[in-house]
């Protein structure tokens, strides 16, 4: 496993700081022990499936890393600017390139390391520990027994915010959870409908707008009360992605929240963007606007089997310091996972033989 590896650099690289590496890995795994469980407890071709998923964004960073070790002789101004165009390609924001890349200087002049292949280490080590540190890397949905869980998907058209919301449903329906749908992006009758046929397949309940262009905060109000007067475990609300108008959004946002604490003062318990991974920087834009009028409590990220540039979680982590939560891994019900930070970088070092 991945921090198994980090423990091998602490060996490798002499003089580092004592426990550095220890306590970020010490730092997930009491976040994250639970989650852990559930991933061990995973089928093995689910547990595949997610290994695979992320392989081709690990494995091209993977392989560019190698190129550049091997490109050079000695440690010049080229080899880090080699290293911040690497970075930047992967999708990582300049502003973690920069921090990254000024990481790496720092520790190869700190140990005067010259071998390759330390070197090597040494870019996945930082890369790893820039996204762990002063981080959440919680991955957990709020989700409490005693209480009706109230969860808003947002995200723009074409992302894949629908298929996220079956996704969330079939996961807490396998455990045997009462779930509602409430399809709230009335401003797009294909929203609506496609959230019916998913509700249809999966057997699950769902509120409905009573006429296309309904205002969203009136179906929610409707689909909330009927969550708490007949005891769902969860009631996943659908919202619109008009971000072509923040303004009107916003109120949109501010309405929905004000109907939903009308029921409890606590809720929406989660706020969850869906971004598209393959829409790199595009989707971090995307983020922001979303970012900027509302409270997001975690990412799902979609079509990460489908991109080579896994780098926006770092970028994501750069903006906002929001977790990813889940990453979406293909079309079918069961390709949503948790994200897992030690099976993607993981990934990145499979290539590396100590």
């Amino acid at each position: 496993m991945a921090f198994g590896f980090f423990k091998k650099i602490i060996n490798k690289i002499k003089g580092k700081k004592e426990g550095s590496i220890e306590n970020l890995s010490q730092k997930i795994e009491e976040k994250n022990v639970e989650k852990q469980a559930e991933i061990l407890q995973q089928p093995v071709e689910k547990q595949k499936k997610f290994d695979e998923g992320l392989k081709k964004s690990s494995t091209t960073l993977s392989k560019a890393i190698t190129e550049i070790v091997k490109k050079f002789k000695k440690v010049d101004e080229s080899f880090y600017e080699n290293i911040e165009e690497l970075l930047i390609s992967y999708d990582v924001g300049v502003i973690a390139t920069n921090k990254i890349t000024e990481a790496i200087r720092d520790e190869i002049v700190f140990q005067n390391v010259e071998d390759p292949k330390l070197i090597r280490e040494i870019i996945v080590d930082k890369i790893f520990t820039y996204y762990i540190q002063d981080t959440d890397v919680n991955t957990f949905l709020d989700i409490r027994k005693d209480r009706t869980n109230i969860i808003l998907v947002m995200g723009v058209n074409g992302v894949g915010k629908t298929t996220s919301i079956a996704k969330i449903a079939h996961r807490f329906i396998k455990q045997n959870k009462k779930v509602l749908l409430v399809a709230g992006d009335t401003f797009r009758a294909g929203a609506v409908e496609q959230l019916k046929i998913w509700a249809d397949r999966l057997k699950c309940d769902i509120v409905l707008p009573d006429k296309e262009g309904q205002d969203p905060a009136s179906v929610i109000f409707t689909g909330v009360k009927k969550g708490k007067e007949e005891k769902y475990d969860l009631v996943i609300c659908d919202t619109s992605g008009r971000l072509h108008n923040k303004i009107n959004l916003m109120k949109e946002l501010e309405k929905i929240h004000s109907v939903i604490h009308k029921f409890d003062n606590s809720a929406p318990h989660e706020t969850l963007l869906v971004l598209d991974a393959t829409l790199g920087q595009s989707g971090i834009i995307q983020a922001k606007a979303f970012k900027d009028i509302t409270n997001v409590s975690g990412i799902i990220l979609t079509k990460m089997d489908g991109t080579s540039k896994g780098g926006i979680v770092l970028s994501i982590k750069d903006n906002f310091n929001i977790p990813v939560k889940y990453i979406g891994l293909g079309e079918k019900l069961d390709d949503l996972s948790a994200f897992d930070l030690e099976k993607f970088v993981d990934g990145i070092t499979k290539e590396i033989v100590i």
